[in-house]
């Protein structure tokens, strides 16, 4: 979110408009936690993981009475438009605000699940899937030193975007995702064929959503059926969210808040900037909250196969 960060406030002093800070999200326009940003604000901020303005989920600002206080802080402070980088909470809360006051509000996507609607990809989601790998790659090592099943357990509430790509790039044996079902007896028996084949380490990449439940539960389930593997459990968690930004991240980034800052000079409110086919587009807010991101089925298809 810092190279988007940067990326706005650069564009908009390029277009010789003045652009404010806020800080710890929407609680800090109710707090009027606001400061005036310029090229030096926003200097060396490019490596940087997460957003040195701050976030902060708030329960306040989902009351018409702290969209109100907000609202009278920006018009206090002579703001014109606001953007906002974030998922579909973000959003859900920039739209109805939009609505309720008449403010332009354009939408960065800022979410390492990648699913939202209107981009191919999302800020931190490439990054995320590195840092995936990476542990994925250290896992392996021990696995195939002790001939143990790994379950790894990535990011993916209600998307496999980050298990499918890891799967791929970490030689995954199986991939769980919520947009497809497994049951404990499929799973044992791709276990049961690797170990057959004489595979020195069986990786199983869980995205946190899928419908047989987290990585321990799967282990458990398992060790029921079947005694003979030695299994292991490793939770990535919020070590995904961390950590210096990709090159991809850092690229799409600065390309999503310029396009930003130039979609609201030309009259543009309520959408997402996003990018499909490596080209600019605009998507409603409301129809990049509510549209359901497919899986991509040939990525799925393609660990499926070399799986084997």
């Amino acid at each position: 979110m810092n190279a988007a960060i940067r990326a706005v406030v650069r564009t908009g002093i390029f277009y010789h408009i003045e652009v404010v800070g806020v800080h710890l999200g929407y609680d800090g326009l109710i707090d009027n936690e606001m400061e005036l940003l310029n090229v030096r604000s926003v200097a060396n901020i490019l490596s940087r993981g997460g957003t040195f303005l701050k976030s902060a989920r708030s329960e306040r600002f989902r009351t018409p009475e702290g969209r109100s206080r907000a609202f009278e802080n920006i018009k206090n402070a002579n703001i014109d438009a606001l953007v906002v980088i974030g998922g579909d909470g973000s959003f859900t809360g920039a739209d109805i605000f939009s609505q309720e006051h008449d403010l332009p509000v354009i939408g960065i996507p800022g979410t390492i699940d990648n699913d939202l609607a209107g981009s191919d990809y999302t800020i931190g989601f490439d990054t995320a899937c590195n840092t995936a790998v990476e542990a994925i790659d250290k896992i392996r090592d021990t696995a195939s030193s002790h001939e143990r099943v790994f379950f790894i357990e990535v990011m993916g509430r209600d998307a496999g975007f980050i298990a499918v790509n890891a799967a791929i790039s970490g030689g995954a044996g199986a991939v769980m995702v919520p947009e497809h079902d497994w049951t404990i007896d499929s799973l044992i028996e791709k276990l049961q064929s690797g170990a057959a084949k004489k595979k020195a380490s069986n990786l199983v990449i869980v995205s946190e959503g899928n419908s047989l439940g987290n990585a321990y539960k799967i282990a458990k389930l398992v060790r029921k059926k079947i005694d003979h593997f030695d299994i292991r459990v490793t939770v990535l968690g919020h070590l995904q969210r961390g950590g210096s930004p990709s090159n991809s991240d850092r690229v799409l980034a600065s390309r999503l808040g310029v396009a930003a800052v130039e979609a609201l000079m030309k009259g543009k409110s309520k959408v997402m900037v996003g990018i499909i086919n490596k080209a600019l587009v605009l998507t409603p807010i409301n129809e990049a909250v509510k549209l359901e991101k497919p899986l991509i089925d040939e990525e799925f298809r393609i660990a499926k196969i070399l799986s084997i």
